[in-house]
């Protein structure tokens, strides 16, 4: 169904490109030491830039690591088209429009995320228009939440280089430190855990992440074994669609369990939900589809009464975690900065929700500079 007699505007055009991010370095977790993937290098993101008869713009992004950019760039150009003309008011039809032009090839994964890059354009138009951030527009609990570093406690970084990073982190203002685990040698997690726990202090915020590496019996001894240090979280223990596995360890455990990044839809986060597998669950809305799909989790964790903490793009994951009523997280990766002029502020602990309409976020010259392919549909292509 085309918008109808009460819309006010239309799509007239949308713009997608594929970039790629690289990293100062390469990154290694508990899923390279395994064997699993190799070394992260670089990020590769699908921009949508969406724009309508009256002038409105807004942009979203996906992403993918090691691998998927490109399909997920090449399912969006395949779908693009289908938006001209549409209400850009009517996100959740949209998605559904969207969803069903590709089902042939699945309703979550990266068919979906290709989907996210236009979804998450689309609220960011729609708060644009309002003038509002999107967290004021999506009803915010709060104007600031707090926030963790992961960037700084990779395994391919020495335990040394991650005390500086927590120091430097805490001198920047964050609230807490995460750092990965999952060794094959389990007694050098639990050295470095115990090095890190040493130098923030007993009361301090300390995550760990283990990458979906232990298998249950590992995971139970693993995590008794880190009990003493008073973790916020021990994250995705076990495999990440073993919902009953985490249940079993969240029952049996005294640190909270968190896990969910890794799932690409609402009905899998579902799951996890139902099982009570999770403390603090970790959606990722560009995994998931898209803050569409995201809100209907929200939903879903909020009857249940679960934390929320959401995975990476803390560009879109703050303003999302401000509107969540659960007490929640939101995660500092500074990898994203330079894709984008602006950049958040953090102080006492929290990310500050930026008072600039939208996402509040716009591309840099230099995402222009590391975009490979570039596609435009409608006026002015």
């Amino acid at each position: 169904m085309a918008a109808g007699e009460a819309s006010t505007d239309r799509i007239s055009s949308v713009q997608l490109s594929l970039a790629k991010l690289p990293l100062a370095g390469p990154v290694s977790d508990a899923k390279v030491l395994t064997g699993r993937q190799k070394p992260l290098t670089e990020i590769a993101f699908l921009f949508a830039e969406i724009t309508t008869e009256a002038g409105c713009s807004g942009i979203g992004y996906s992403y993918s690591k090691r691998a998927g950019g490109p399909g997920q760039y090449a399912h969006a150009v395949e779908i693009a088209p289908d938006v001209i003309g549409e209400d850009p008011s009517d996100i959740g039809r949209i998605w559904t429009k969207l969803v069903w032009a590709g089902a042939s090839v699945g309703r979550s994964g990266m068919s979906t995320q290709a989907i996210a890059a236009i979804d998450i354009a689309l609220w960011d138009l729609k708060a644009k228009r309002a003038d509002l951030p999107l967290a004021k527009l999506l009803g915010a609990y709060r104007d600031a939440v707090p926030c963790y570093n992961t960037s700084g406690g990779f395994l391919s970084t020495s335990i040394d280089e991650v005390v500086d990073n927590s120091r430097a982190s805490i001198e920047r203002g964050i609230g807490g430190i995460k750092i990965k685990v999952g060794q094959p040698d389990t007694r050098i997690d639990l050295k470095r855990v115990d090095t890190v726990r040493s130098e923030l202090g007993d009361d301090f915020p300390l995550m760990v992440d283990a990458n979906q590496q232990w298998n249950r019996s590992a995971a139970i001894r693993a995590g008794r074994a880190l009990e003493e240090f008073n973790l916020t979280w021990l994250e995705e223990p076990l495999d990440a669609y073993d919902a009953e596995g985490h249940a079993a360890l969240a029952a049996e455990l005294a640190t909270p369990i968190a896990t969910g990044e890794m799932l690409t839809s609402v009905s899998e986060h579902r799951e996890l939900i139902r099982a009570r597998s999770v403390d603090f669950m970790q959606p990722d809305a560009p995994r998931v589809g898209g803050i569409t799909p995201f809100l209907k989790i929200m939903a879903l964790g909020e009857q249940a009464g679960i934390r929320m903490a959401p995975h990476f793009a803390m560009e879109i994951h703050l303003h999302l975690s401000a509107a969540y009523e659960i007490d929640p997280w939101v995660e500092h990766f500074e990898w994203l900065e330079p894709l984008f002029n602006e950049r958040l502020t953090i102080a006492d602990g929290r990310m500050i929700v930026p008072n600039r309409p939208g996402l509040g976020i716009s591309l840099s010259e230099q995402a222009r500079a590391w975009t490979v392919e570039s596609a435009g549909f409608g006026s002015g292509f």
